[in-house]
């Protein structure tokens, strides 16, 4: 047994983590158990267990779990990259938010994580041309966890979004890599072009909570974005911005704002 656990850290250290907190979880709270082993330990590998999780998640009426867990468990097979941006977004959940103390934390409760998942499998669908079940799965990760990502989007790995509530992802937006936003964010457009229209976030972006950026603009790699901002031109790397509409109000003040998740205007701790 302790050869085994050595073999799956060496190869999936987030994986034994997660099940090793599970157990833990297990024994403090033994209520737990049905939703710990259907959701963790009945499972053999990370992908299992988050094509379950989805699919348990977004299961209705109109589309039953078995259909939409082999959908993800067929994503996964196709394209490992999903998996690994999940681990990623997991280790950035754990690392930057306060509230999240466990690894198996966000796959069982927290809905921004569980959220970045669907639109994962979302966008691998509508990538291979599956664009009408890509919009299913678009409604109910809406539906269920009050997140409306376009599959069409493309957002990066290592994403954070706390709390998660009515955070909204126009088509042509893109997201960049290790990026952290709060609730109600919206990366819109500002009217009814067709063409590209929406956001482009570079990498190690922290969005306030509120804030709104609205067109086809650019934010530079490493800003910030005050809460309750409205952003609807241009913001330079490494540059903090606050208002209505946004003006640059002074440095980033730190080299990655998204991992210190500091929202004072003044400058993040080390700088």
């Amino acid at each position: 047994m302790a050869e085994t656990r050595k073999k799956l850290a060496a190869v999936d250290p987030v994986w034994l983590r997660i099940r090793e907190e599970a157990h833990e979880a297990l024994e403090a709270e033994p209520l737990m158990g049905g939703l710990v082993h259907s959701s963790v330990l009945h499972h053999k590998s990370f992908e299992a267990a988050l094509a379950y999780r989805i699919s348990l998640k977004l299961a209705s009426n109109e589309m039953p779990e078995q259909i939409l867990r082999e959908i993800c468990d067929n994503a996964y097979a196709d394209e490992p990259e999903l998996a690994m941006a999940a681990r990623a977004d997991l280790v950035a959940v754990r690392d930057r938010d306060p509230a999240c103390d466990r690894f198996v934390q966000p796959l069982l409760f927290f809905k921004g994580f569980q959220a970045v998942q669907a639109y994962r499998v979302a966008h691998w669908l509508w990538t291979h041309g599956r664009r009408d079940l890509a919009r299913f799965f678009q409604m109910r990760a809406s539906e269920a966890f009050g997140v409306d990502i376009h599959p069409g989007a493309v957002i990066g790995k290592g994403i954070m979004i706390d709390h998660a509530h009515s955070i909204v992802i126009g088509e042509t937006a893109v997201v960049g890599d290790n990026v952290s936003m709060l609730h109600s964010v919206t990366l819109g457009g500002t009217g009814k072009e067709e063409e590209d229209r929406h956001p482009k976030i570079g990498d190690g972006v922290l969005i306030g909570a509120g804030a709104k950026v609205l067109g086809n603009i650019k934010v530079g790699h490493c800003s910030r974005i005050a809460a309750g901002s409205v952003v609807l031109a241009e913001v330079p790397p490494c540059k903090t911005v606050a208002g209505i509409p946004a003006k640059v109000v002074g440095e980033a003040g730190c080299e990655q704002p998204s991992m210190t998740m500091d929202q004072l205007l003044q400058s993040c701790p080390g700088s």
